[in-house]
């Protein structure tokens, strides 16, 4: 099993954990998580793109000219897609582009992104992370402390409004969950900070 050591605000070593073999020590998977980022990509998009086909756009009821005889193209109407003002050929309509991964797969996304960190030494264990009351410059010196540097995401075991409040405002810096974990996150951040709990949790809903 991969040993980390656990680290407090300051920055200093208070111990040292071991991580589930099964969760943080797997072979990656890149296919996988491939396939995770594009789902997850995939379910973030709004769809609502939308534009009118020649059957949508307003006139072009009369023929231009007629059709033989003026030494021009022959030609239906001022609504056709080559006209200026004329309709969208295939036209763009709103749809959904959510759609689901099998739950295996999912799993198996998530160990491999957790395993990537740790096999990249870009996992850092905290014993705690908590405070009184919300100040960036706070969260500022803690992630300077711990060294994780570029963009950082913090993984809490439970919602803690100070420690949320007083990341939101740091560039690169963002919070979660446990329950709201998911692979783009993971793998779109440089350092994983994570308390010992949240550790424990995800231990407990991946075994």
């Amino acid at each position: 099993m991969p040993k980390i050591d656990v680290l407090n605000v300051s920055g200093q070593r208070v111990g040292e954990i071991e991580l589930n073999d099964g969760i943080f020590g797997i072979e990656v998977n890149e296919h996988v998580l491939y396939e995770a980022v594009k789902n997850y990509l995939a379910n973030q998009r709004q769809g609502t793109q939308s534009a009118k086909t020649r059957a949508e756009v307003r006139g072009g009821g009369r023929k231009p000219w007629r059709q033989k005889g003026t030494g021009r193209a022959r030609q239906g109407s001022i609504r056709a897609p080559q006209w200026i003002g004329g309709g969208v050929v295939f036209a763009p309509k709103p749809r959904d582009y959510s759609y689901k991964l099998p739950k295996k797969v999912k799993r198996l996304a998530m160990k491999s992104a957790l395993s990537s960190k740790v096999k990249n030494d870009e996992i850092i264990v905290l014993d705690e992370l908590t405070m009184n009351v919300p100040k960036t410059k706070d969260m500022v010196n803690i992630l300077k402390n711990i060294n994780a540097s570029k963009k950082v995401l913090i993984v809490l075991a439970a919602k803690d409004e100070n420690v949320i409040k007083s990341a939101r405002n740091i560039k690169g810096v963002k919070t979660t969950l446990v329950n709201t974990l998911n692979v783009y996150d993971i793998l779109n951040h440089d350092t994983f900070v994570v308390t010992k709990e949240a550790v424990q949790k995800i231990e407990e809903v991946y075994v």
